[in-house]
């Protein structure tokens, strides 16, 4: 579904990305692990079109989207839920549902499309009157997944989605992760420095280094990899 060949990505002098190349197959998880800074969460800001491709290209579903615009990208069925949630603050839980399906043309159909998110994430039903400023961390979070659900992708891409979360929140994240795979075959690429967690709910992971991809198996072959567990899970 999903393909990066060779991408490239510097902060002005700085290359933040080096040449990585990496696959997600429809339907599957698919999980980046490594440590701060490793240009992961520049990765799928690059996909997202937020960031600027030097060199490479990237494709989704055979077409070119290389430095694409990133209402476009949206438009096309990749939707992205950002390091720390960006939800709009100020606006209602309800208000923020809305703004995930402001490229929708089928209005008619939100109305189901509310009932799934709240089905899936019953808090934000309680609060869909509440302004999302006054959520705790998990709630916001959910209320990110809910929002970029309701621009109906087939791509969804989630940046370090337990951070800021009690741990206790942070399994049902995760639960609801798989069950939006699962039940509704949404393709996810999932950055995550929880790489025990990432490398549980996912099918393939890649591990990123200063930038450069060092490593990529099967999640359960990473999660037996003696250098990734010294490195990512706290030692054999």
């Amino acid at each position: 579904m999903l393909e990066l060949t060779d991408v490239a990505v510097s902060y002005g002098s700085i290359n933040a990305l080096h040449d990585v190349s990496l696959k997600v197959e429809t339907g599957s998880i698919v999980t980046l692990i490594g440590a701060n800074g490793a240009g992961k969460s520049t990765t799928l800001r690059a996909i997202s079109g937020l960031l600027r491709v030097n060199n490479g290209w990237i494709r989704y579903e055979d077409q070119d989207i290389t430095n694409s615009a990133p209402h476009k990208i949206v438009a096309r069925g990749i939707s992205h839920v950002p390091e720390g949630r960006m939800i709009f603050a100020n606006l209602t839980v309800h208000e923020n549902l809305l703004m995930g399906a402001y490229l929708r043309k089928d209005r008619g159909k939100l109305g189901q499309d509310f009932d799934f998110v709240f089905n899936m994430f019953p808090r934000l039903k309680e609060r869909a009157k509440q302004v999302a400023g006054t959520l705790s961390g998990g709630e916001q979070q959910m209320l990110a997944i809910g929002r970029a659900l309701m621009s109906k992708p087939r791509c969804l891409m989630l940046d370090e989605p337990s951070l800021g979360i009690a741990p206790l929140l942070v399994k049902t994240i995760f639960q609801k992760i798989t069950e939006i795979n699962q039940s509704l075959g949404i393709t996810i690429l999932l950055v995550e420095q929880n790489a025990n967690l990432a490398l549980e709910v996912s099918h393939y992971g890649y591990v990123l280094e200063t930038g450069h991809i060092i490593l990529h198996d099967k999640s359960p072959a990473l999660r037996a990899n003696e250098r990734v567990k010294d490195a990512y899970l706290g030692g054999g």
